[in-house]
């Protein structure tokens, strides 16, 4: 795939702006539309901004600026041979919300965007206004669900074991066209889901080169860290409460993160926190039902009193 083709491949025309953000020595490809406070939204794995299209266009008419970034390694931000740990890119995200003119935002993030907004409201409490999360459990309840629920949490994740090899995953992620990348997408996606557009656009993504190797570091990462120096030093710092209003959305049928894993994050959380299933949803209900999503989201935006 050529730059230029690389470039369409996530450039998608649409009612938002398309523009380069650098922080910290790294330029990312951001999606902006709306003008207001600012919603900063992380996407998941295998995906790219695209997976927060439509609520580009949801929170920007209920009076928000919602900026989607493609993550270090994926669509057309940089892909550095390292950084892919979640103290890193958590780093990447506030750095993010400065170059884009605010003191602080309010960071949403799904899958693996899910747990970097889960670490920035750790790491870096003073840029996070409102932490959203979706299918995503903290952290911690993630790894507690991986040791204790062999049959279940861990089974669902088995994807994960077999990225840790070398070369190989990369290879059989682009192969024929991405089509691992679209069996995956069907297959943690309630009925109906994804639609045509998306699982092109998704797999074309994927094939721009180095975003495969970068999107499978983040896997490899957070399971060979355990163990290690920094992986542990990790899980202590997570440790510390969240003190910030916190919502998270959770598909009742995602067979990749299952629901009853996801449960029980609130415990990390010592301030007003609110847990909601999206009933009819697999692992990416802001797509796959995004008016039920954008009601849930815009609601608890807009709640004064977010506890209730």
């Amino acid at each position: 795939m050529t730059g230029r083709d690389a470039f369409s491949a996530i450039e998608v025309e649409g009612p938002w702006t398309h523009r380069a953000v650098s922080a910290g020595g790294t330029r990312f490809h951001v999606a902006e539309m709306g003008e207001g406070p600012l919603v900063l939204l992380l996407h998941g794995f295998p995906e790219f901004w695209w997976s927060w299209h439509n609520q580009l266009v949801s929170l920007a008419a209920a009076g928000y600026r919602a900026a989607a970034v493609d993550l270090r390694g994926y669509g057309g931000s940089d892909k550095p041979p390292r950084g892919y740990d979640l103290v890193t890119l958590a780093s990447d995200a506030a750095g993010l919300v400065r170059a884009l003119g605010e003191a602080n935002a309010v960071v949403i993030g799904h899958d693996l965007g899910g747990l970097l907004a889960w670490t920035m409201a750790v790491y870096h409490p003073k840029v996070v206004q409102r932490l959203g999360v979706v299918s995503a459990p903290h952290p911690l309840r993630l790894r507690q669900a991986l040791r204790g629920d062999v049959r279940g949490q861990t089974w669902a994740t088995r994807h994960t074991l077999g990225f840790q090899v070398p070369a190989w995953p990369e290879r059989r992620l682009v192969r024929d066209d991405a089509a691992l990348v679209g069996r995956l997408l069907h297959e943690w996606s309630g009925p109906g889901w994804p639609d045509e557009r998306t699982e092109r656009l998704v797999r074309k993504a994927v094939q721009i080169p180095g975003v495969a190797h970068c999107a499978l570091e983040y896997h490899r990462w957070l399971f060979r860290s355990q163990p290690r120096p920094d992986g542990i030093r990790y899980a202590r710092r997570m440790r510390t409460p969240i003190q910030v209003p916190t919502l998270q959305l959770h598909g009742a049928l995602d067979p990749c993160i299952l629901p009853a894993s996801a449960q029980g994050s609130g415990r990390y959380v010592a301030a007003p926190y609110r847990w909601k299933l999206i009933e009819g949803t697999g692992h990416f209900p802001h797509q796959e039902r995004p008016r039920s999503f954008d009601a849930q989201l815009i609601n608890w935006l807009q709640d004064p009193e977010p506890e209730r």
